[in-house]
This record gives C-alpha cells, structure tokens and sequence, in this order.
C-alpha cells in the first residue's frame, strides 16, 4: 500500500508540472457555477446538520424522507457553524496566502495553513482528541513542528486514523478552483487531504474533486464518474465500491435496495474508527446515480440513508450545484431563500466571519483565475455587497418585529443585480426593513457545537457608502445600525432621513459612537410619507470601507464586547482590576485579536504592563495566528519589530529592559511597507519590510509565555 500511494504522489507531482502554466479560456459562466457550488455545499450542510450521525432506520422511522429543511422540528437554528463548511472555505486559503507559488503549492503549505487559521479547541476542527479525531491528531503533530504529508500518513497514524472522512469534506474549493482541469483538480486534493489523511482517504477526496473540476464543462454523470475513477487505483476499495454500485444501478431501481447493499457490503460496521471515508463516500456516489440528475431528490436521498448525513449532503449538493446550474437548485422547492447566501466562518481570521455565499464565490473564483492566469473580478469596484450574482442577497434579510410593515427583500438581475426591498402597510412608526448581520446576534451568541468566534465587520467611525433608488411609491428611508446595549440586547441608532429618488444616488453616513459596544448590523428603512402604502426600494450596491478611529474600552455595562475579541491566547480577561483586558499565555505565543482583513494603513496604541512574560506587544496586519507584524519587548532586554510570516524574522531590535510591573505606552504604525514602532514616545523602529507580503489585517495583544495587562487601546487610520 505504501509503494502504491507514493506512485499517486509521484503522479500527482507530474501533474502539477504540467497545470501551472496558464489553462485555456475559462468557462463563460465560471463565478456563476462557482457560486451554486457554494451554494450547493452550504444548503447541503443545512438540510443534513439536524440529523448528523443518524442511521437510515431511525431516519426513516421519525421524518420519512428528508425533502426540505427540517431545523425547526429539531428546534435547531438553520444557519450554524460547521466544519464542513469552515474548513472547506479556510485551507483552501493557502492558494491566496502563497500566490507566488500557484498550482506548485506544497502539502507543508497547506499545513501552515491549518496552523495559521484554526483556534485550537475552539475552531473548524472536532477536537475528539489524538487518535480519536483524525483532523485533531494531524493538528497536534503539525503543532509539534512535524511537516505534512507526513502528518496525515498511515506510516504515522494507522490506517484506521487515516481513512477517516475528513480528507473528503474539506475538498470542495481545490476543485471549484481547477474547472475543466482534471489533473489539476486531483493534485490539489491529493496535497489537500494528505495534511490529515492518507489511503482510501485520499482516493475518495480525488474521486469529489475530479467530478466537481469536470462539473464545469461536462454534464453527464457516468462520464464524470469515469474521469474520476481514472484518478485513483483501479484495485483500491473505493473503485471497486464505485463499479460495483453502477452495476447495481443498471438493474435496480430502487434507492432503497442499493442502501440495504450499502448497509451489508460496506456498512459502518466493516469499517473501524468514528466516520470512515467508504461508507460514506459510497452513500454519496448512491445519491447521484438514483438521484436521476434532480438537486432536491438526490439530496433527499443521501440525507435519508443517513450516517454522515452534512457531509455527505454538503458534497453532493456542491457536485450538482456546479454539474446543473442554479436554475436547478430551486426546480422543486426553495431552497435559496431560507439560507439567503449566509455562512459563518469562524477562524483566526476574526473580521472573516460573517460572511456569505457570493463572496466565498468570488473569491474561489478569483483563485482559480489566477491559476489561470486571468485578473481577478470585483462587481461593481469591489463594493462589500454588490448583489451581482443571479439570485444573491449575500445575508440580507427583511426586517421582523410587530413595528416594521411586511417586508420582502429579493434580487433583480436587471443593470448588473440590485437587492429589491418591497414594502406594503407602511404607517407611522412601522417602517419597512432590510438588514444584514456584521457581528454575533442574541439569537446565534449560544451557537452549539463548533463555536462562534468573530469580531465586527463593521465600526464606529467608518463612512457606509451605498446607491439606492426607488422602483415604486414616495418616501424617505434612513440606514440605521443595531449594536448591542447594557443588557445585551441590540438597540437602533437611525441615520438622518434621504429622500427616495427615482435615477440613482449615492448615498453616505458615518457611523456614530457606540460607546464601545458591537454593531451587530447595518441595514436600512423606508418611513411613510402620507403616500401609497406599498412600494419598493433599490439597493444597488452598499459598501464601507478604510480603517475606524476607536478607542477599544469596556463599556459602561454588557458583556457582548468581550466577544469582539477572538482569542487564540490561553485566556483573556476583561475589565478586572481596572484594566481592559488581561490576555494570558501558558506556553509559546497567543495572541488576542480584534478586527478585519481588509484594515490597510493604520496605527494601534495601548498601555503594556507585563505582569510576568517572556514577551509582550502589540500587532498589526494579522491575518490568522502565524502572519502579522509585532512590536514586542522581551524578558531578554531587547525590543523586537518582526515579521511572522509561518516562520518568524526579526526585521530590527533595540536594546531596552523590560520590569514588571511597570507600564509601556506601545505603539505601531503601518503604512505601505513602511513601519514605524514607539515604546513611551521613542521612535525606536522606521523602516521598510522588503517583502510586501502583508497588505492588510487586524490587530493584536501579543503575550508569550505569561501574563500583560492591556489599556488605551486605540486604532487610528495612518497619519
């Protein structure tokens, strides 16, 4: 087995080679089936989440066959954190992280990766312990310093360990990103999946992506199953599963019969481990040869057999998503509405959490063009919700509560996509409403299972900028934001009233002070005029941008914005002792951060007191736990400016003793390249980091190896 799977990695290198050079002409309608992959994955999630680990007997006997979502009567939320989604939207970041090295990417790159963008404990992964979780054993010895794909072998794990599902659920976007290019599709999955897994694993991981590649450019399934087959080898477990349930599909009809074959030739039971690959990969091959081509049969199939229900789901729904297009997302029933394009990502890359399905598209689409060799696409110069998709609402949702008149948001396509806010009943102080989510809400603060780890997207002192219209009736409309207040719970803060207009303007409010709590959302409403009771409002675009001027306090009461702060620090405490925050680190580095990735040229601020540390500072540009820039002091009597880039480089140092107990003004400016560090009004660092590999990013509170207390912590756009 071992000589066999070095020939794959042998052959997947060859193929490398051959796919780094620019592909010919993507296909024509590429981001749009980039997108129902995506959208295809994440209803696929939620319409199997509720019944995860479930068996077809017990499914069956309580639900019958799974047509449509069924949350409520689990009395779970729809939309919820989930590795199947986590995981697949963040390792597929090392294509964007590493962009110098293209298709050439590295199984040890993807590694880093995982170390840079998972909170241990805390995010992606089921943390079920070593040898118990496969995601978790490869972390701990990536963790450990041990280099992928060495993390995820059977030489190192066990076969048992290593044919677990995990290489299979987190594949998707390495294929979405290789259209049309078989070759491609398998090379990055097989150094995908070698992080964590190795064997049958693997094969089943090449088996998704090379269907999903093809999906692009070719329509029948029995072709996209030979392609794939042709990846992996012909005596390995899952072919021979594979050709065995063809067989089976030319004389049987029924789906039923083929899941009782499922059951008695590769059940859970002939397998070891918690989730095996091959029963589950093999219920996902059932459900697209009976599904007969249809989105909502076949994953009423692959959810009602059972066992790994979200992911099995996520992966057929993403398959057929990309194979058929988004008119056959909705054939039989609505699925797009409920989700309205919303998925949670929570990692180390905090800002990045609230996020939705057309602009994870966009920006696996944006990867695969630059494998390509093609520029990337931003509609409408870049604007955070531009509605340009087919469909799209990117998490907008009508405003609910017994003040707001009925309200339905929806998208027109026509102009380039605008997001539709239609309105009747409106009457003094019942407006109609439309917003989107920047932050956690009361409703998902209790997320269970994976966490919820995020910081706003959106801040006191940013402009919003957006173009508006009306399509019918008079009025005026405000944006307004909802922040979270002393109780926890969210209050209104309107902007001033505009006029609705028939030609399109650009509109502009600055956000006001919210004395230190998050905005949780920004949307906006339509106010009666005395006019017609109905009407409808255009959003064509709605954008902010630059960094905020904020000073980081606690606010007079509430706890909320403890959690605007991701931790990947051992603890961090707030408000104690009269200080902000203090951030504790049991071994190595941790680092407490709060922001987004799209902060650019800024400085941060704050009050350093060392209880105990090895070191202590601040940090800018974060993007994850192992990229940012820092300005330490250390227990060693130097003052540090480094670049963490996976590895560490100390781009200057002055000597300058650390005392505990006494208090630093720390303070980090970045613009450009150029980076200017202080420690008590000193200018002890001016330079220019070499390699501009850092363009923008959040903020941090460093510690490492210790305790330091946190004070006057301020943001401020660059001088």
């Amino acid at each position: 087995m071992l000589q066999r799977i070095a020939s794959v990695f042998s052959l997947t290198n060859l193929w490398a080679m051959k796919s780094t050079a620019p592909t010919a002409a993507l296909p024509p309608d590429y981001l749009e089936r980039v997108y129902a992959g995506v959208l295809g994955k994440i209803i696929g999630v939620y319409l199997g989440r509720p019944i995860e680990g479930w068996t077809f007997e017990r499914i069956t006997a309580e639900f019958g066959e799974i047509n449509y979502y069924i949350h409520e009567r689990r009395g779970v939320p729809l939309v919820v954190t989930d590795d199947d989604i986590s995981g697949t939207f963040t390792f597929v970041r090392a294509l964007s992280d590493n962009p110098e090295k293209g298709a050439a990417i590295s199984p040890a790159d993807i590694g880093d990766t995982w170390l840079n963008y998972i909170i241990e404990n805390k995010s992606i992964l089921w943390w079920g312990g070593m040898g118990n979780s496969t995601e978790h054993t490869a972390y701990l010895r990536l963790k450990r310093g041990m280099r992928a794909p060495h993390t995820g072998s059977i030489a190192t794990n066990g076969r048992v360990v290593a044919e677990q599902i995990g290489a299979q659920i987190f594949i998707d976007g390495w294929a979405m990103a290789s259209p049309g290019n078989a070759n491609l599709a398998a090379d990055l999955a097989t150094k995908a999946a070698s992080v964590s897994h190795d064997g049958e694993a693997i094969y089943g991981a090449v088996v998704i992506a090379v269907m999903e590649a093809m999906a692009f450019v070719e329509p029948d399934l029995n072709a996209l199953l030979d392609a794939a087959v042709g990846h992996i080898p012909t005596d390995s477990t899952i072919a021979r599963m594979i050709g065995e349930l063809r067989s089976l599909r030319r004389r049987e009809s029924d789906w039923r019969k083929a899941m009782t074959f499922m059951q008695a030739n590769y059940g859970y039971d002939k397998f070891g481990g918690n989730c095996h690959m091959i029963p589950n990969h093999g219920l996902i091959i059932l459900a697209l040869l009976w599904g007969d081509d249809d989105f909502q049969k076949s994953l009423m199939i692959v959810n009602t057999c059972g066992w790994d229900t979200d992911c099995n789901s996520a992966n057929v729904g993403c398959i057929l998503g990309i194979k058929n297009g988004l008119r056959a997302i909705n054939a039989k029933a609505d699925f797009r509405t409920p989700v309205a394009d919303r998925l949670l990502l929570p990692t180390a890359d905090a800002g990045g959490c609230f996020t939705d399905a057309a602009t994870e598209a966009i920006k696996l689409a944006n990867m695969g063009r630059r494998l390509a060799g093609i520029k990337p696409v931003l509609p409408k110069q870049g604007a955070r919700f531009h509605f340009s998709l087919p469909g799209s609402v990117q998490g907008w949702l009508a405003g609910e509560g017994v003040d707001a008149a009925p309200t339905r948001v929806h998208q027109i396509t026509d102009d380039g996509g605008a997001l539709e806010i239609a309105y009747t009943n409106i009457a003094p102080n019942r407006p109609a409403r439309a917003a989107v989510a920047t932050f956690i809400s009361p409703a998902n603060a209790d997320m269970k299972g994976y966490g919820l780890l995020a910081s706003p997207t959106l801040y006191s002192t940013q402009t919003v900028r957006f173009a508006a219209s009306t399509a019918s009736g008079t009025g005026t409309f405000r944006p307004f934001i909802r922040h979270f207040n002393d109780q926890n719970q969210l209050s209104v803060i309107p902007g001033p009233a505009m006029d609705l207009v028939a030609s399109e303007k650009i509109f502009e409010w600055q956000i006001p002070d919210t004395g230190g709590q998050p905005i949780a959302e920004v949307g906006l409403e339509i106010l009666s005029a005395g006019g017609p009771a109905e009407g409808a409002m255009r959003l064509n675009w709605l954008t902010w941008n630059g960094v905020p001027a904020i000073h980081l306090r606690a606010p007079a009461a509430g706890t909320m914005y403890k959690r605007a702060w991701c931790a990947t620090c051992s603890e961090a405490t707030f408000a104690r002792d009269g200080a902000y925050v203090l951030v504790i680190q049991n071994e190595g580095r941790g680092l407490l951060i709060h922001g987004t990735r799209d902060w650019s040229d800024y400085g941060v601020s704050a009050e350093v007191r060392p209880h105990m540390a090895d070191a202590c500072g601040i940090a800018v540009r974060v993007q994850g736990i192992r990229r940012y820039y820092a300005l330490l002091l250390t227990r060693t009597g130097r003052a540090k400016l480094v670049r963490m880039l996976n590895t560490e480089a100390t781009l200057a140092e002055a000597p300058l003793t650390m005392e505990f107990g006494r208090t630093y003004t720390m303070s980090l400016e970045v613009i450009g390249q150029r980076l200017v560090g202080q420690i008590d009004g000193e200018v002890l660092f001016d330079l220019v980091d070499p390699e501009p590999a850092l363009d923008g990013g959040a903020v941090a509170l460093v510690v490492e190896e210790g305790r330091s207390r946190y004070d006057g912590v301020k943001i401020s756009p660059a001088s």
